[in-house]
């Protein structure tokens, strides 16, 4: 039996073990910000890694954040991934980890705690991990502002980054993401009574729907494919009172540095519309978009690796959503993403993963892994 068949059979018999730890992981609940949920789910993983490893994690509190690093002397690859999911606290008491045929639901089953049980499997199946370091965040879906310094330094010393966020729903990767911004409008008007004298007040409703407006004209239909999108909204106090105040928060969204550099410019020139109004923008560009040609001779390792698995050819797909993987590739490591389960319905109550694709999966990291530790020098000679 070649090496490959032996990775897949190995593979397969961890399924059982894959799904039971699956379910023990999401029940710990990992909502952002929640400290005690994420100290509890920090302590689970930790076990499984050094369990695996073979090294104990370094446990980095940052902000109060528990993030999980286990690093390597002479790291040449670097398996990264998040344990937060965007679910309240309480979402599984209503909506448990449930198995139904090949498919299990859950809150954060998908993206991306079925992706760490992988992580954990493969290196189960790698014979030397001393090569390989693992970083585990906590506060990725929230903008990862206080582990991006700690992503950012662990990639510069890897010769490649692979993140182990899902695959798309038909189990491609993901060679490239856009990159985002986040910004904040806040309007400040005066207060009037709204049936006696609203011609005294400076109405922050209208001011931000006007503003709302605006922002929509700055996205675009055509192939650049930038997207501005008005998100959260808050106005007013009482029905019967001209809004002093309101806040809009925006998410954008394009391919390029260029786009994202010129909406930020634009959204810092926003004027107010109503005389006496004041509009204060706050935020900026979050991450920069991840290029597919630092991507490229990694997908073409596994695009090898799951052709002598026996896969189907592996694709490589361009994906809207960013990852922590667009601050590895800022960088100029080589970075591979959707390394992770296969399902779909991120962030929502229909989200899913596909159990029986969790093995070949699992082989698919482990050979890539082994790929990619045993060249020297990878990351260093791809930049050069």
């Amino acid at each position: 039996m070649d090496h490959a068949r032996r990775l897949r059979h190995a593979a397969d018999k961890l399924q059982a073990d894959m799904v039971d730890q699956l379910g023990t992981l999401v029940a710990y609940e990992s909502a952002p910000g929640s400290l005690p949920h994420l100290e509890s789910c920090a302590d689970l993983l930790a076990r499984w890694g050094t369990e695996v490893l073979g090294r104990p994690a370094q446990r980095v509190v940052l902000d109060g954040l528990p993030h999980l690093l286990w690093p390597a002397v002479d790291q040449r690859v670097l398996l990264l991934g998040h344990f937060d999911t965007v679910f309240p606290i309480g979402t599984t008491e209503t909506r448990p980890f449930t198995v139904r045929g090949n498919v299990a639901t859950g809150p954060g089953v998908c993206d991306m705690k079925a992706g760490i049980v992988q992580m954990f499997a493969a290196l189960r199946l790698v014979e030397d991990t001393s090569t390989v370091g693992v970083l585990l965040t906590c506060d990725e879906e929230s903008g990862s502002v206080t582990s991006r310094p700690l992503i950012e330094r662990e990639a510069r010393r890897s010769g490649a980054v692979l993140v182990c966020e899902a695959a798309t729903p038909e189990g491609h990767v993901k060679v490239a993401r856009k990159g985002g911004s986040v910004y904040r409008l806040t309007i400040q008007g005066r207060a009037a009574h709204a049936g006696v004298e609203p011609q005294r007040g400076i109405n922050a409703t209208v001011e931000v729907a006007h503003q709302v407006l605006a922002l929509g004209a700055l996205g675009t239909a055509d192939s650049a494919g930038t997207s501005v999108t008005p998100t959260l909204l808050s106005a007013g106090t009482t029905t019967n009172t001209v809004p002093e105040s309101a806040s809009l928060a925006v998410d954008v969204r394009a391919w390029s540095k260029a786009e994202l550099e010129r909406v930020d410019h634009a959204i810092r020139r926003l004027q107010p519309h109503l005389s006496e109004a004041t509009l204060t923008v706050c935020g900026g560009i979050n991450r920069y978009p991840m290029p597919a040609e630092l991507a490229q001779p990694l997908l073409e390792m596994a695009r090898s690796t799951a052709l002598a698995l026996g896969m189907p050819d592996l694709v490589g797909a361009y994906a809207a959503g960013a990852s922590d993987g667009n601050f590895t590739a800022a960088l100029g490591v080589p970075t591979l993403d959707g390394l992770g389960a296969v399902g779909g319905g991120a962030h929502s109550a229909d989200e899913y993963v596909c159990l029986d694709r969790m093995p070949e999966r699992t082989a698919l990291l482990a050979g890539l892994v082994e790929t990619v530790s045993s060249m020297e020098g990878f990351g260093t000679q791809l930049v050069a």
